[in-house]
């Protein structure tokens, strides 16, 4: 958080995902005072205020903050960046807008901005977020440790041309685990087990799991392998997820989302 020392923080947009980093921003130490906000929809704005932060409108949120976050819907972010431009100068600005480019951000926010792209995840929403972060032409590592310190877990830097498959990988991930999570959850009814038992040990063994890959970091078919004992039951299960192309599905459902999130950087909807 010390990228963010005595920093003002503006976000234009105050809906899920843009609470959901307020609100871990407050449980990092950052006072709500330090902390405005703007939202189109009253509900928004009420919530806001009752986090104890300042309320006003697009360009006083950016007028009066050095890090401006945008959390506005892909489609809105030009207009939303050109209406408050001539107040972003030496500020950094921050998008979280899913398939807009640096190049169109830059060109709505001015010459002055120094802009970075993100691309976070639903589990920010629990402060377990996986996020990519690109720097634009202006940007420095500074402005990247700011962007960096926005969110609540895992962040990493990379070229702007690889979003697209943070986007399809850890941006969508966490639909791809969701399905698991069911699927297994439906296998364990299938076995015996009553739903909410099956659903429990179906999620924890996921968190679990990706616990104990990020703890160690031991290279996941080690520690598969280290599960699979000779002629036991989870070599059996492992043999019938390679017989039913599960992996090969995990490849399709990256590429095809990575294919979609090409599509909608070049203007396709």
């Amino acid at each position: 958080m010390a990228a963010l020392d005595g920093k003002r923080i503006g976000f234009i947009g105050a809906g899920a995902m843009a609470t959901a980093m307020i609100k871990g921003l407050i449980n990092n130490g950052v006072a709500p005072a330090r902390i405005s906000a703007a939202d189109p929809w009253e509900g928004a704005r009420t919530a806001a205020a009752a986090l104890g932060l300042v309320v006003g409108e697009n360009a006083d949120v950016a007028a009066n903050s050095d890090v401006i976050v945008l959390a506005v819907k892909p489609d809105v972010v030009p207009s939303a960046l050109a209406s408050i431009a001539p107040r972003l100068a030496g500020k950094t600005v921050v998008s979280i807008a899913a398939g807009v480019t640096l190049a169109t951000i830059e060109a709505a926010a001015g010459p002055g901005a120094r802009c970075v792209r993100t691309m976070p995840n639903t589990p920010c929403l629990v402060g377990e977020a996986a996020v990519g972060v690109a720097r634009g032409s202006k940007a420095t590592a500074d402005d990247v440790a700011v962007a960096t310190a926005l969110f609540s877990g895992t962040v990493v830097e990379v070229p702007e041309k690889h979003l697209n498959a943070v986007t399809a990988l850890s941006g969508s991930g966490p639909a791809y685990i969701f399905v698991m999570i069911e699927a297994l959850a439906d296998a364990g009814v299938r076995a015996g087990l009553p739903r909410a038992t099956a659903l429990k040990l179906a999620a924890q063994t996921v968190k679990g799991a990706a616990a104990m890959q990020l703890e160690t970091g031991t290279h996941p078919g080690v520690l598969k392998d280290q599960v699979c004992s000779p002629g036991g039951t989870t070599i059996a299960g492992v043999a019938a997820l390679e017989a039913t192309g599960f992996r090969a599905a995990a490849h399709a459902a990256v590429a095809a989302a990575k294919a979609r999130a090409d599509e909608m950087s070049a203007g396709g909807k």
